[in-house]
C-alpha cells in the first residue's frame, strides 16, 4: 500500500473494496445549524467541489452567504464508503469534495463557482499547496446540464485570466457528479471554533479574480 504512487490515478479493478455500511452523519451542522444529509429544506439546491484539503475548502463555503449547509466527503472513485486512512491511500480515486447546499434565491451556482475557482489553484494537478495526492486533485461534480455548462464557461473565463497572468493550464476535472460519501464525523466542520478554530489549512487562491458571479462579502 505505501509504495504505492499517490498522484497516479488507481484503476477501477485495483481500487480498495470498502464496505456496504456508510459512515454515521452527525445530525446538525457545527456552525450553521443545519442537517448535513437529506432532507434539505424545499427549494435547496446541491453543489459538490473538489480543491485540496476539505477541512479548509468547506470553511470557505459555510462563510459563504446563501449557503445552507456543508459537509465533506469523498467523491470521483470506485471504493464504497472508504475511511479516510483508505482515501489517503491514494487505493480509492476519490478526492476530498465539499457538498454544498444552498439557496439559489440567495445565491447562484456561478457564486459558488467563483468561490470555487479564487479559493485555489486550479493548475496544480494532483496536489494543493504541500498536500500531494490523488485525493487533493480539484474538481467540480456537477448534478444538472445548466450546472455542467456554467462550470464549463467558468473554467474557460477563468483559465483566460490565469494565462495572462503566466499560469499554466487548469488541470481541474469536470465530471457528472457520482454518489457521495460522507466522511467521518470528526472531519465534518472540523475549522469551526468548537473543534479546531486555528487547525490546518493548506488551500490558497492565485490571487486572481474569476470574471463570473459577484463575490460573496466575509
Amino acid at each position: 500500500m505505501f509504495g504505492f504512487a499517490k498522484t497516479q490515478m488507481v484503476s477501477p479493478e485495483k481500487a480498495l473494496p470498502g464496505r456496504d455500511e456508510p459512515m454515521p452523519v452527525p445530525p446538525r451542522h457545527e456552525v450553521l445549524d443545519a442537517p448535513l444529509a437529506p432532507p434539505f429544506p424545499d427549494g435547496a439546491e446541491i453543489a459538490e467541489f473538489a480543491f485540496g484539503c476539505f477541512w479548509g475548502a468547506e470553511r470557505v463555503f459555510w462563510r459563504t452567504p446563501g449557503v445552507i449547509s456543508t459537509s465533506v466527503g469523498y467523491e470521483g472513485g470506485y471504493t464504497p464508503n472508504p475511511t479516510y486512512e483508505e482515501v489517503c491511500s491514494g487505493q480509492t480515486g476519490h478526492t476530498e469534495t465539499v457538498r454544498v447546499v444552498y439557496d439559489p434565491t440567495k445565491v447562484t451556482y456561478d457564486e459558488l463557482l467563483r468561490v470555487f475557482w479564487e479559493a485555489h489553484d486550479p493548475t496544480q494537478g494532483m496536489r494543493q499547496g504541500n498536500d500531494t495526492g490523488t485525493q487533493y486533485r480539484s474538481a467540480i461534480f456537477y448534478r444538472t446540464d445548466v450546472q455542467q455548462k456554467a462550470a464549463e464557461a467558468s473554467r474557460d473565463a477563468y483559465q483566460q485570466v490565469l494565462t495572462n497572468a503566466g499560469h499554466g493550464p487548469i488541470t481541474t476535472e469536470l465530471t457528472k457528479a457520482t454518489d457521495f460519501y460522507y466522511a467521518e464525523h470528526y472531519h465534518q466542520q472540523y475549522l469551526s471554533d468548537n473543534k479546531n478554530p486555528n487547525g490546518y489549512c493548506g488551500i490558497t487562491g492565485t490571487g486572481l479574480s474569476c470574471p463570473v458571479g459577484v463575490a460573496p462579502a466575509e
